[in-house]
């Protein structure tokens, strides 16, 4: 009876090693800053990586309990670091326990694969945040007094959803840059999904760091919508490809949103800041109202949004043509074929010119019936 081949590991510390197990070490290093909150001596240092930093109490005449604000510092680095591990779990389990389960029962190729798994990952993460983005601005001003964007700036002070919201959204798009080598992106993929992660992370960062989250959050929300519409489409595409409706409705809100980030945007840095009493430049008190700042935050935007719209028109022409050969190959199929000539029916029995020898109408026949 002969014994099984077991699969040999990989050597440790070796790539493959670390890929496969990536999630678990990452895993041991948030076990190991949640254990230090355990003894006093680390667990000043703990804290700073788990909790929100910077807090500020306001008194308002208003309100008799005290109001608990948040500012930024260099300590959300830290917090961002162990966030971003949290990250790298989550996707791992995710991966784990719900897109390679999908994936065998549908069995895609290479392409189709590699796609699957990073739209499965992208639609829960904007699904999440859409829901947190929207419940953060249900409580604020905004829906009644657009005003709300650029009134009382600098906005130093930030409700504790906000800056968790943002404290997880960098830390989620640094996360996804180790992702390129742990999930071993194919080559061809990797400067597409670069540019886009590069992109959020300047935006969503510059936005926290120059006092415009409240802007931020407004434009990532619908934005947020658009690609979870996207992506979730794509999903639907890749287990039936017959499902292709919600590329169409996808596409009308894409150009709705990059209409809507623009007016808001011109609205915000054309109009709004550059009319407000508080002008200036202060890194102490985080003002950044000045014309320099705008002009490049609001290029910055415009440029973003026309490299967008770029690659959405050439992503539709590409479309279309794939759709119009589709359709012109099943034309040739379905047009009726040529039919034969038929010949002479006057030749009477002969075929191809040749005379069949029972023929009536040959010499031979003829002769006999003569005698």
């Amino acid at each position: 009876m002969g014994f099984r081949k077991k699969n040999k590991s990989p050597p440790v510390l070796s790539h493959e090693f670390v890929i496969q197990n990536h999630a678990d070490m990452v895993s041991c290093v948030a076990m190991i800053i949640l254990l230090g909150l355990m003894f006093e001596v680390t667990a000043k240092f703990a804290i700073m990586f788990i909790t929100v930093q910077y807090n500020v109490t306001q008194t308002l005449d208003e309100r008799p309990e005290p109001l608990v604000l948040y500012q930024y510092g260099p300590k959300d680095i830290a917090t961002v670091f162990f966030y971003l591990l949290i990250a790298v779990i989550l996707h791992a389990l995710i991966q784990e326990y719900v897109l390679d389960k999908i994936n065998r029962r549908l069995h895609l190729s290479k392409t189709k694969h590699s796609k699957f798994n990073e739209s499965g990952q992208l639609a829960a993460f904007y699904l999440f945040s859409f829901v947190w983005g929207c419940s953060i601005l249900t409580a604020e001003e905004f829906v009644t007094n657009p005003t709300f964007l650029w009134e009382g700036y600098p906005h130093t002070h930030m409700a504790f959803q906000v800056k968790f919201f943002y404290i997880c959204q960098i830390a989620y798009w640094f996360h996804a840059l180790p992702e390129l080598y742990f999930q071993k992106v194919r080559k061809e993929d990797i400067p597409r999904q670069l540019y886009y992660i590069c992109l959020y992370i300047f935006h969503i960062t510059g936005a926290y760091v120059l006092n415009l989250h409240r802007l931020g959050l407004v434009l990532l929300v619908p934005h947020y919508l658009v690609e979870l519409l996207f992506h979730a489409s794509r999903l639907f595409y890749f287990s039936d490809e017959n499902k292709q409706k919600g590329f169409t409705l996808w596409a009308l809100l894409f150009v709705i949103a990059r209409l809507l980030t623009l007016t808001l945007s011109v609205l915000t840095f054309g109009f709004g800041l550059s009319r407000t009493d508080n002008q200036g430049f202060s890194l102490a008190q985080g003002n950044f109202n000045v014309l320099t700042v705008r002009m490049t935050c609001l290029s910055a935007i415009c440029l973003t949004q026309a490299w967008m719209m770029w690659k959405f028109i050439n992503f539709q022409l590409k479309k279309w043509r794939e759709q119009s050969q589709i359709q012109a190959s099943k034309k040739k199929a379905v047009s009726p074929k040529m039919k034969p000539s038929k010949k002479d029916s006057s030749r009477g029995g002969s075929a191809n010119g040749v005379i069949k020898p029972d023929d009536k109408t040959s010499p031979r026949a003829r002769k006999s019936k003569a005698s």
